[in-house]
């Protein structure tokens, strides 16, 4: 039986409230002074720190610590070294200083690069991250730390990210000091990132090669029944689904994670966990430790998570939301419109900043989710599209509609749209439906950011948002702070940024062609595939951005371009060559097992009745021959396209070449091989079947 939330929740975590009771005040103040204040944590003070952590860990059965890092794999890295050191006796005693606590050197030759260091050069090192609580996991202090290289260059994700958070800080504070708000010292982004994924039968999925080498499933005819029904979206949870789910609740409460909702999402054997927000960095943290503790709690319930973006053809892929929005340390949500004029025309201006960031670096926001999975997601009739665009709502729109012409807005009393004047209206919440089908959605106080693959990092996203809003905010606050008269060149900017960027605002169905062609005349952006999306990241207008607020240098804004189309086509690389395997060992050999079968019982019935023309089963046997000579003719093409491949010069022209040469061949393969499956009796065919898979939960 499941303990008391209560008593468990954050059990596992060296938290505020563990530290109140294990350190001395005064060091816990000093501590939480740094933090609070972004400076580096003293030596003595690390020391006492590390003290009182080792000890709670090793009460807690830790008996290694580990500095936990991000590296730009897109999971959690870590090495770990125990705690005894020796005394002259033979024995040992537990130990854990400051210096331990604060820097670590793990080997980083192994870890994608980008052309930042050669392989040769090793040396690596994880600093800590007093932002983020250290906590156990299996036994072992897990510290959050930056990684970075022997010469300084960042090689992980969290580095960038707490330097966004720093940025969109201090444009924002100069905002709300310009509304006379003196009492916020800090402002932070939210995030609460919903995690879809599917349980699968682990006995079954290991009889997949294609799930056990790449996640996803390469081949799988459909099944009789699919999601047609709408039967499983929002369904009664299965048994063991719901152990399972009680299970991980327990693990993520002990970190502390804030495990919240949970459901049955639209495919068959598909799922989804929602947390409540909290900062970004944190958020990033957990939403990392959720993705690996949902496989860890599957397994030992005899099932396998799979967090792919299309596990499975015909049916919903997974993604990953993002709900983000600004908070300041005293409570206030600076994307929820207020109760004042001054208050709504604070959030007019926020909102502003945030719909001119999106339209001006929308081939950004594209760009950080382009990945070889998510491009089977993205504007498949269950995803966004991959245009950027987003949903405001209908009373939002007729607001802005109004400001920026200056006529009368009406709803239920009549008010002009005159910032800052005490006619202003207070805006409604949920007056409008919500946007499913929009990349980019208000959903009344916080933004919804779908485009995002299910197996990714959010950092990426949020370094991004985080970023072009810090842009926004400081021109904004360059105009404003030297402005004569403020209300007039408020009212002045926030009509010329609707003006000028509402092309971004599509309150509409994104799922139909006619908002592509829509979207074209508005001269929105459509990177269909990361081939195409990728290599805007390190356009002149991207890399000045994020070189101007000193979260990416040009050089490691290029080696991550060049990270993700390299893994781009080292993941088409692997799933080509399990494609290969399956067809010549499994595929072939079962086709060839049928159609002797077949050519048998021809025989069988010609000789028991001559008179029998048998044609069933010659046409049979002629059709399942076909489709067997077209996989091996493509096998053997795919094997040859494969090896022109290593000849490609640049990362860009490799993910071309996979996209355009390696991807259509394969497409052929599994068209053929499906087709089989339809045809070849049950017993003949080697792998568990889609129905099999969807439905063994």
């Amino acid at each position: 039986m499941m303990a008391k939330v209560e008593e468990i929740f954050g059990t596992m975590v060296f938290n505020d409230f563990t530290m109140k009771q294990r350190l001395p005040k005064e060091t816990f103040k000093a501590f939480k002074k740094s933090v609070s204040e972004g400076k580096p944590v003293a030596r003595d003070i690390a020391n006492v720190v590390a003290n009182a952590m080792k000890d709670w860990a090793v009460e807690k059965g830790a008996t290694h610590f580990t500095h936990w890092f991000q590296p730009m794999t897109g999971i959690t890295a870590e090495k770990h070294d125990s705690f005894i050191s020796p005394l002259d006796n033979g024995r040992v005693i537990m130990e854990f200083s400051g210096k331990e606590l604060i820097k670590g050197e793990p080997d980083a030759s192994s870890f994608p690069s980008g052309g930042l260091r050669a392989t040769f050069e090793a040396r690596g090192y994880t600093a800590w991250d007093p932002t983020s609580y250290a906590f156990i996991k299996e036994n072992t202090l897990c510290i959050p730390t930056v990684f970075c290289s022997y010469g300084g260059e960042v090689l992980d994700k969290k580095t960038p990210l707490l330097r966004s958070m720093d940025v969109i800080n201090v444009q924002a504070l100069r905002i709300l000091r310009l509304f006379g708000n003196n009492d916020v010292t800090h402002v932070t982004t939210t995030v609460g990132p919903e995690q879809e994924y599917f349980l699968v039968d682990k006995e079954l999925y290991k009889k997949r090669k294609d799930l056990r080498f790449t996640g996803r499933t390469l081949f799988g005819a459909k099944p009789p029944k699919g999601q047609e029904l709408d039967d499983h979206y929002f369904g009664a949870i299965l048994p063991r689904v719901t152990e399972f789910m009680a299970d991980l609740d327990e693990e993520l409460w002990k970190l502390g994670i804030l495990a919240k909702t949970e459901h049955n999402e639209v495919a068959p054997a598909q799922h989804e966990l929602a947390p409540i927000f909290t900062n970004t960095n944190m958020s990033c943290d957990h939403n990392q430790l959720t993705m690996e503790l949902m496989k860890k709690v599957a397994d030992r319930h005899g099932l396998v998570c799979l967090l792919h973006e299309k596990p499975f053809a015909e049916v919903n892929g997974s993604g990953k939301h993002i709900n983000w929005s600004l908070a300041t340390d005293n409570g206030l949500n600076l994307l929820d419109p207020g109760r004042t004029p001054s208050e709504n025309a604070q959030f007019l201006l926020f909102l502003c900043a945030v719909i001119k960031g999106v339209d001006e670096y929308q081939d950004m926001l594209r760009a950080v989710v382009a990945t070889a999975g998510n491009d089977h997601r993205l504007g498949a009739n269950e995803a966004p599209p991959a245009v950027i665009s987003m949903f405001i709502g209908e009373e939002l729109m007729d607001i802005l509609e109004s400001i920026e012409k200056g006529t009368v807005y009406k709803d239920r009393v009549a008010s002009h749209m005159e910032i800052g004047v005490d006619t202003l209206p207070l805006f409604r919440r949920d007056t409008t439906d919500r946007n499913r089908t929009s990349p980019f959605a208000f959903t009344g106080n916080k933004f919804e950011f779908r485009m995002l693959g299910s197996s990714q990092s959010i950092a990426g996203p949020n370094i991004v948002l985080n970023t072009i809003v810090a842009e926004e905010l400081e021109q904004f606050a360059d105009v404003l702070e030297g402005a004569g008269d403020f209300k007039e060149t408020l009212n002045g900017l926030i009509r010329k940024t609707i003006s000028e960027h509402k092309r971004i605002i599509f309150n509409g169905n994104g799922y139909e062609d006619a908002w592509l062609e829509e979207a074209a005349r508005r001269g929105l952006s459509n990177y269909r595939t990361t081939p195409d999306a990728m290599p805007h990241y390190v356009d002149a207008k991207n890399i000045a951005l994020f070189t101007k607020h000193k979260v990416f240098t040009e050089v490691e804004m290029r080696s991550r371009c060049e990270v993700h189309l390299e893994n781009y086509c080292k993941v088409i690389r692997i799933e080509a060559l399990t494609m290969a395997e399956m067809v010549r060992k499994d595929i072939i050999p079962a086709a060839y097992t049928y159609l002797k079968r077949l050519s048998e019982t021809a025989v069988a019935v010609k000789t028991a009745c001559p008179e029998l023309d048998c044609a069933m089963e010659i046409n049979m046997l002629k059709y399942l021959r076909t489709l067997t000579d077209s996989l091996y003719v493509n096998i053997n093409r795919l094997e040859g396209i494969l090896t022109e491949a290593e000849e490609c010069g640049s990362a860009e022209d490799a993910a071309l070449y996979y996209r355009d040469k390696v991807l259509p061949v394969m497409g052929e393969l599994r068209s053929a091989a499906d087709e089989i499956e339809r045809f070849v009796g049950e017993k003949y065919w080697p792998y568990p079947t889609y129905g099999e898979l969807l439905y063994s939960v």
